[in-house]
């Protein structure tokens, strides 16, 4: 006796080959409204199977997305025929969110889940200074820089690679830690008269420009289990 195939359910975003696809796979399949899927079908890109992730993360049912859409990093290839076959033979992948914890200046609390990245972002003309402790240990007491970001594996391959962090295989278990424009200020001395000059004034705008940043805002992260 066969076991029955899985009970589908496809999502699609808005854009006209995403939809022409979901009509495509409609008319090939029985498809059954999400809440009472097995699998579920995101078509689209890398943005709208992101959002599909969060959307059905408390239902814990599998989804398999298709590319239609311009990114699809995420996405396996679109095609309609064999669709039952392919999803019976596809290779499982386990996706561990980041759970974020933040304070504000007020002292209150946020959380939030992320399937790519974390990124703490300096929001004053100033560099931000932060200190970096993992697992309550201070590895970094003060880096200046932009801001900084936490990566999934799955992640890897988005903004941390645009902040030139490395590329991290899905089956690895570590995070990237990878900081936006970090400052390198420069050691050589200057070597004229008007060379120091410039660098005085420059010490003086930024001198009158400085804004204060408090200690009270604090970001953690987490790989959740």
């Amino acid at each position: 006796m066969t076991n029955p195939p899985p009970r589908i359910a496809v999502v699609a975003a808005e854009t006209e080959a995403a939809q022409q696809a979901l009509d495509e796979l409609r008319d090939f399949y029985p498809c059954v409204p999400p809440e009472h899927a097995e699998i579920i079908i995101p078509l689209g890109g890398d943005g709208f199977m992101l959002e599909s992730l969060h959307r059905f993360l408390s239902k814990g049912v599998l989804i398999f997305g298709m590319h239609r859409g311009s990114v699809g990093f995420l996405m396996n290839a679109y095609r309609p025929d064999g669709l039952v076959e392919r999803l019976a033979a596809a290779q499982p992948v386990v996706l561990h969110p980041l759970e974020m914890n933040t304070v504000d200046e007020q002292g209150m609390s946020q959380r939030a889940l992320a399937f790519n990245e974390v990124s703490l972002l300096r929001e004053s003309r100033q560099a931000a200074k932060l200190r970096i402790r993992v697992d309550g240990v201070a590895r970094i007491e003060e880096l200046m820089a932009d801001g900084i970001l936490v990566a999934t594996p799955v992640g890897s391959t988005a903004y941390n690679l645009s902040a030139h962090g490395p590329i991290v295989p899905l089956g690895a278990g570590v995070l990237a830690l990878t900081p936006i424009s970090a400052f390198r200020p420069r050691r050589s001395a200057a070597s004229s008269s008007a060379g120091q000059d410039r660098g005085a004034r420059d010490r003086q705008t930024s001198g009158q420009r400085r804004r204060r940043f408090y200690r009270g805002p604090r970001c953690r992260n987490r790989r959740c289990p």
